[in-house]
């Protein structure tokens, strides 16, 4: 069986994605990375949480920041909620799901950290609770959420960044979250290290 033309359409799909994204996107990622140099210049911290698929991109992003992305760099401070599976359980176990990254927020948050929350299925309790979390620790939240998350989007307030990804599908809005997600990391890198050229590889 021949599989070319549902794979081209599928690698179609998605450059007509990334390309219809880059306009929306542009401003609020360029708003986003200024927001995180200036936490990270403030010895402050990067922390991420999704749920499913998404706890893997925040995985990504954080792996990023605290290895490198292109070149060698010093180790920037992130990390992501729910990545150690014990205290994962063990908060899940007495205070269920919806609590994991909230009360993980509520040890280890501090004024002037900022929260990425990823989203590219429905708004999540879980997510809406780090949030208030976060809040309450007076740090920043940028939300990368597709064209469906409005619980997220109605709990954020004025300081906070929401990255809104139109994508027809849950694929296509991962694929330029990933994107995203690689643009935050070099344009953090380049305010605070210089830019990237290829050759510096």
């Amino acid at each position: 069986m021949d599989h070319y033309h549902f794979i081209a359409e599928r690698f179609q799909n998605t450059i007509e994605t990334i390309t219809l994204s880059v306009d929306e996107l542009a401003a609020p990622l360029a708003e986003a990375a200024d927001c995180m140099v200036k936490s990270l210049l403030d010895d402050r911290k990067i922390v991420c949480c999704g749920s499913g698929v998404d706890a893997a991109l925040a995985q990504l992003f954080s792996g990023y920041l605290l290895d490198r992305l292109h070149v060698d760099r010093p180790a920037l401070p992130a990390m992501a909620l729910g990545a150690e599976l014990a205290g994962l359980t063990a908060i899940a176990g007495s205070n269920g799901f919806d609590d994991i990254f909230s009360r993980q927020l509520q040890a280890l948050g501090q004024p002037g950290d900022v929260l990425l929350c990823i989203n590219t299925a429905r708004g999540e309790a879980g997510l809406l609770r780090a949030v208030e979390a976060a809040r309450e620790r007076n740090m920043t939240v940028v939300a990368l959420t597709n064209n469906r998350g409005e619980a997220l989007a109605s709990v954020l307030s004025r300081q906070d960044i929401i990255l809104r990804v139109n994508a027809p599908d849950r694929a296509r809005c991962l694929e330029v979250q990933t994107m995203a997600i690689h643009c935050l990391c070099e344009l953090i890198d380049n305010q605070l290290f210089g830019a990237y050229e290829e050759n510096d590889a």
